[in-house]
This record gives C-alpha cells, sequence and structure tokens, in this order.
C-alpha cells in the first residue's frame, strides 16, 4: 500500500472557521454558481500600470478573468485501495480509500473540490459545499449551510463513498458521525499561503492514488503562479518607500465582526507576493485579532484588502468609514482605497490561485482598467 503524509489541521483555520460559521445562521438552499468574473482583458504585463499606486483614490474590486477551472488530464487513472495518513484529529490516522465513484470535498473555500476538479476527476463530484461556485457545478446539491455547518441528512443521502475536508466545516462530531455511518473520510489540510495549491494538488491526488498527476497539476499551478508574480514584480513599484502597505481586514457589519489577518491566515503571502509590504508581518501580528482602533491607526495601511460580501455588508467604503471612524484616520480610509474580491476567490489557495492573484493585481495597479 501506498502511504502518503496529509499536515495537521492548524488551528487558525478552525479559528476562522468559528468566526465565519457564527456570522449567519445555516441554510441549505443552493446558491447559483456565478462568481464574479471579468470579460476579455489585456495580458497582465500589458495593463497600465499606475506609476504611483499610493496616490489612487476609489475602491476597486478585483475580477477573474475565467471562472472556470480546467483539469489536468481528461482521462485520470484512479488507482485504488491506497492509504493515506489523515489528521490526527479525525481520531483514524491512517485511513484506506478503497473506493471514490462518488465523492464529496468540503471544505470553507470551496478549494477541496476545485482541486478534485483540476484533478480531472469532477464526474465524481455527488455534492458541493457552499463555497463551491466555479462552472459545471452548478447542479450539484449544497451539503453545507451560509454557516459553513454540514447538514448530515444530504451528505448521507447522496450515499458518497469518500468525504474529503480539512477541518474548516464541522461540526467536528458531525464529521466523525458521517464516518461511523461508513463513509470513508480523509482530513486534508495545509497551512494556507502560496505553496498550498501545488501541495494541496498532491495530497488530494494522493486520495485516490494518482500521484502522477498531481505532480502535474502541482507542477503547472507552481509555473502559473511564478509566472504571475514575476510580472508583478517586474512592473509594481520596487522601493520600500514606494510599496504600497497592505491589511487584510474581515468585516461582518451585521455581526459587529472586524478582524485583522495576520502572519499564518495566507494573507501575507497574498500581499507579498502582491509586492506589498504586510504590515500584520512588519508588527508581528499572528493569526487573526480583533480590529482595534489603535492598531489599526497605527498601522496605517495605503491599502485594505477586503472579502466582497463583508464590504457589502457594512454598507460599502462610505459606510465602513462612517460606522469605523478610526479606518477614515489611516491613508486608506482617506483614499477610500480598499480592494475587495469575490469571498470564495480571495484567500482560497486552490488551482485558481494565480488566477486569483492576477485579478488582485489588476484591482491594485489598474484600478481604472
Amino acid at each position: 500500500m501506498i502511504k502518503t503524509r496529509v499536515a495537521p489541521l492548524g488551528a487558525l483555520a478552525l479559528a476562522i472557521a468559528l468566526v465565519v460559521s457564527g456570522c449567519q445562521p445555516g441554510s441549505y438552499g443552493a446558491p447559483s454558481a456565478s462568481p464574479s468574473a471579468a470579460g476579455d482583458r489585456p495580458a497582465l504585463a500589458d495593463i497600465e500600470w499606475l506609476e504611483s499606486p499610493r496616490d489612487w483614490v476609489g475602491p476597486s474590486t478585483a475580477l477573474l478573468g475565467d471562472v472556470s477551472i480546467e483539469p489536468i488530464t481528461d482521462s485520470p487513472e484512479v488507482s485504488l485501495p491506497v492509504t493515506v495518513d489523515s489528521d490526527e484529529l479525525s481520531g483514524e490516522l491512517a485511513v484506506t480509500v478503497s473506493a471514490a465513484d462518488r465523492v464529496l470535498a468540503l471544505d470553507m473555500s470551496g478549494s477541496l473540490a476545485a482541486t478534485v476538479w483540476a484533478l480531472g476527476l469532477g464526474d465524481r463530484l455527488v455534492g458541493r459545499d457552499i463555497s463551491t461556485t466555479f462552472p459545471g457545478v452548478e447542479d450539484l446539491p449544497v451539503v453545507t449551510g451560509s454557516g459553513h455547518a454540514i447538514s448530515p441528512e444530504s451528505v448521507l443521502e447522496l450515499r458518497p463513498d469518500v468525504l474529503i475536508t480539512d477541518g474548516t466545516i464541522g461540526p467536528l462530531d458531525v464529521v466523525l458521525q458521517l464516518r461511523e455511518a461508513g463513509i470513508t473520510v480523509v482530513f486534508v489540510r495545509q497551512p494556507p499561503g502560496l505553496e498550498a495549491p501545488a501541495a494541496m494538488a498532491r495530497s488530494v491526488a494522493n486520495i485516490f492514488g494518482m500521484h502522477a498527476t498531481g505532480d502535474a497539476l502541482a507542477e503547472r499551478i507552481t509555473h502559473e503562479l511564478d509566472t504571475v508574480q514575476a510580472t508583478i514584480a517586474e512592473n509594481a513599484p520596487q522601493g520600500l518607500d514606494q510599496k504600497l502597505r497592505m491589511v487584510f481586514l474581515y468585516i461582518r457589519g451585521a455581526n459587529g465582526i472586524y478582524y485583522l489577518f495576520g502572519r499564518e491566515s495566507g494573507a501575507g503571502d497574498l500581499i507579498e507576493g502582491l509586492q506589498g509590504v504586510d504590515i500584520a508581518t512588519e508588527i508581528g501580528w499572528t493569526g487573526l485579532r480583533p480590529m482595534t482602533d489603535e492598531a489599526l491607526i497605527s498601522a496605517n495601511p495605503d491599502l485594505i484588502l477586503v472579502m466582497s460580501d463583508g464590504l457589502e455588508s457594512v454598507g460599502g467604503p462610505e459606510e465602513l468609514i462612517r460606522q469605523k471612524p478610526a479606518i477614515g484616520l489611516t491613508s486608506a480610509g482617506q483614499n477610500l482605497r480598499f480592494v475587495d474580491m469575490d469571498d470564495s476567490q480571495i484567500l482560497s489557495f486552490g488551482p485558481r490561485t494565480p488566477a486569483v492573484m492576477d485579478a488582485l493585481a489588476r484591482a491594485i495597479y489598474d484600478p481604472a482598467g
């Protein structure tokens, strides 16, 4: 039997899941699979790069140019049984996968299902989480609510052979109950960041005994990501005094939730890959913490990254500043320099991460484009 190790579940993922799940009650209606996307546009290298990004005034939205996911192969070869190491929180370290004709891949950002699709196994998916919204999954039933809680009845009705998850949805007791009901459960967890998509490609592929395919997908993601980052590095301001100072702010206005994302959240990787200065890393901010006026004013970001639904939940940039006057005292607040992106995309760290970086770069450095 083949064994492969999967990274353990991080405490940060659980914390983020708790924050998000506390925002809204669960519901299991199926949302439409229509994430934000832009039409035809020039290559990233050919956009009108701002000479002085700090001088731009006004918000912008990052839109993917293509929301679809291209499988790495049209003829995947699954080789089972295979034994993989699962996360220790599942209570079962070694898991043998004997069948994988009917698959559920569930996590808070939709990255696991996107990875299964990218491996060429989309036809094996029998359901989806509420964050999985790329083209091709429109007709799959949703088994998680807006609070990312699993509906065990919905899962059992689908009769999956294997459930792949990372611990960001749950509760954990429900996942373990599904395992006791006879579903093979495998926990896959990668630390969030720009290295996660390639690592996840290999980990998920190993569950299907598709090691070579996983390597091929990982190499494609790495190449695409390197290309995007090289383009950004070549065109963005080079001097430290010219780089945009950025922070990632998580907002849920209806619940009064305002969190700054620090190291270990993956936000720092995004910011640094975008040639910005990650304020959270600079000040040693780890994990995610409630935003304080003092912390934000002291950080004084030039630009604030947010999730689109979060910004909408407070009524937009102007209303956010009205509700949180401290933000208006920062350079970002004074210039309304907010960049938002679809909640299921911006921190997903899956096979579309290169496209996410491309979209964010356009919104930051060519906001009028």
